[in-house]
């Protein structure tokens, strides 16, 4: 057994799958657990995982795999790289060939061990004498410095050399792909980030991947400058501080999205720990579901959303933008609109945290913030203006898909804008359907019932399969069944050179069987690991008395037309067998309706 294989017997699936913000709840007796889909906008719960097979499979949107699969997926990681991961993390070591055998994983180590030295080298500059002016900065936004220490806040030196000098040893193609130096057109390479406040950004499993570097020189632009896309850091699926948050956010089903660094580390340090920002871009749908996997439920509770960002003309439109961006994921979206034009940093230093944990429970809801933007921007005594403002309103409405919510939904705007609830309603029902995730026509319907039985016997317990290779080892012939190469691809499973999975059956089936293997593998069953070995044990013994009845009646087809030609020894030749057959027949045993 590989080393992947044995990683993989020592972890489950479900509970890796959870790490990640999923909820899963059991469906049934057996080892199947469904919830909400974190590749797609499920509304329903599409997204199946087999506990005792190890795999996972969305009937909405098709995506399925193992338990690597699953994380290279959600991590966009390589396949080294996810058992490196996945081994760190359960404490489960690694060979040392394993660890290089990958360029790519190569890479992105030494691209992380090149980002935690210049992490290393911007915190000691903080500290250093050269951090004076960076701290009193800090001490007057109200960041002491254990906070500063938490989140590894540094300072960029202003000569930029210090940086690329430290480098070196990498290599100019290291360095160039780091993103932390500039190559010179004329040779050699210099600092990016140059007498900046320096903020860490991490993955969501706590690597630091890329920076965002504040100016503190008067004419520095931008006043905010973030490392370039790398091997490492992708703008679009990064969220600044959700390695921290999801703790919390997950205790409380509850996200409150800031809009820069410092608010974060405001509102965090104050003891609300659920609070992340987009990390300096505008937020992009990987980062939406990045936050969704946090705090979605799957069916009781959607998750909270609260967007609380600057009250300037940017902050506005950003919240406009976002509102549909978490309605689309099916989340239950608030704004906190904070009073006196102050950002959630300024609130929290001017009144302290008890004031700001007193209004965010007032965070309206999305629908009245919307409606009394609307009702500001347009002129509410004339009906073109009253359709403006429907019109402002409808793009983020329109993703309501719960019925009950739409009507109160109309209610209120009927109220709010002073139009007629019934247009409303009818907007509602011209709209475009709302995703709903639904199975494909199963192909495996067309095998008979006791076939179905004896495979999910088969997938649910080892005794099982043993109880069926010793039932075989002593019959002559192997039962008439449809779906015979599925059935020997499970009994050929070497179980104890590899774990008994999903993947090694169906690495050795055509597309459609593995189709039908993993329809079977989710498929509701009255089956459970107890029972399963006497289960297919009495359907084989049905195949036998099914295939015996046919050979009956062939015999005596053939007897009587053997005694009409006058063939008579050949006819009680053909007796003695049918006779034969006839005590087998008799011998007792379960039997299975077929």
């Amino acid at each position: 057994m590989n080393f992947a294989e044995q990683l993989k017997s020592q972890l489950n699936i479900v509970e890796v799958v959870e790490q990640y913000g999923v909820r899963l709840k059991r469906s049934g007796s057996g080892l199947r657990y469904v919830g909400l889909c974190p590749f797609h906008a499920d509304k329903t719960p599409s997204f199946s995982v087999n506990g005792g097979l190890g795999y996972y499979k969305c009937f909405g949107c098709g995506e399925g795999g193992d338990v690597f699969t699953f994380v290279q997926k959600i991590e966009t990681l390589t396949f080294p790289e996810t058992l490196k991961v996945l081994a760190e993390r359960y404490g489960i070591p690694m060979p040392e060939r394993q660890r290089f055998d990958d360029p790519e994983a190569q890479l992105r180590a030494t691209l992380e061990e090149m980002h935690e030295k210049a992490a290393d080298l911007f915190q000691n500059n903080l500290r250093g004498p050269s951090g004076a002016e960076a701290r009193r900065y800090l001490e007057s936004r109200g960041v002491n410095k254990a906070t500063a220490d938490e989140f590894r806040l540094g300072l960029s030196e202003p000569s930029g050399q210090q940086l690329a000098s430290r480098m070196q040893s990498f290599g100019a193609d290291l360095m160039e792909k780091s993103g932390l130096v500039i190559k010179r057109d004329e040779g050699g390479f210099y600092d990016r980030f140059r007498g900046r406040l320096m903020f860490p950004i991490h993955s969501e499993s706590g690597k630091v991947i890329g920076f965002g570097g504040r100016a503190l020189r008067a004419g520095d632009e931008p006043k905010y400058l973030n490392s370039p896309e790398t091997k490492l850091y992708k703008k679009s699926s990064v969220v600044y501080n959700l390695h921290r948050a999801k703790i919390d956010a997950r205790k409380h089903d509850r996200m409150i999205l800031v809009e820069g660094y410092m608010d974060v580390i405001g509102v965090y340090s104050a003891g609300i720990r659920e609070v992340v920002a987009s990390s300096g871009t505008a937020l992009a749908i990987d980062q939406v579901r990045a936050i969704k996997r946090q705090i979605a439920h799957q069916q009781a509770s959607k998750g909270e959303i609260i967007l609380n960002f600057d009250p300037d003309s940017a902050g506005i439109k950003s919240t406009e933008k976002y509102i549909p961006a978490f309605l689309a994921e099916g989340l239950r979206v608030k704004v906190l609109a904070i009073p006196g034009g102050l950002d959630p940093d300024e609130y929290i230093q001017q009144f302290g945290i008890e004031e700001y944990r007193k209004i965010l429970t007032t965070a309206a809801s999305y629908f009245h913030w919307l409606a009394d933007r609307a009702r500001a921007k347009f002129d509410m005594q004339s009906a073109e203006g009253r359709m403006d403002a429907f019109n402002f309103m409808w793009p983020s409405i329109q993703l309501v898909s719960d019925k009950l919510e739409r009507s109160v939904i109309a209610s209120d705007i009927a109220n709010y804008l002073n139009v007629d609830r019934e247009v409303v309603m009818q907007n509602f029902k011209r709209a475009p359907k709302s995703e709903v995730s639904q199975r494909p026509r199963e192909i495996s319907s067309s095998l008979p019932p006791n076939e179905k039985i004896l495979l999910a016997c088969l997938l649910a317990s080892g005794e099982a399969r043993m109880a069926v290779r010793h039932y075989l080892a002593s019959t002559e012939e192997f039962p008439p069944l449809e779906s015979r190469n599925i059935f020997e691809a499970v009994l050929n499973v070497d179980e104890e050179a590899q774990a008994f999975s999903l993947e090694s059956i169906s690495k050795q089936l055509d597309e459609r069987s593995h189709r039908i293997l993993t329809e079977i593998s989710f498929a509701e069953t009255p089956i459970d690991e107890e029972s399963a070995a006497g289960q297919a044990l009495d359907c084989l013994r049905a195949f036998e008395t099914k295939a015996n009845s046919g050979r009956r009646d062939t015999l005596r087809r053939r007897i009587k037309e053997l005694e009409a030609n006058g063939d008579f020894a050949g006819a009680l030749s053909l007796a003695e067998e049918l006779n034969k057959l006839d005590k087998v027949n008799s011998g007792g045993g379960n039997r299975v309706v077929l």
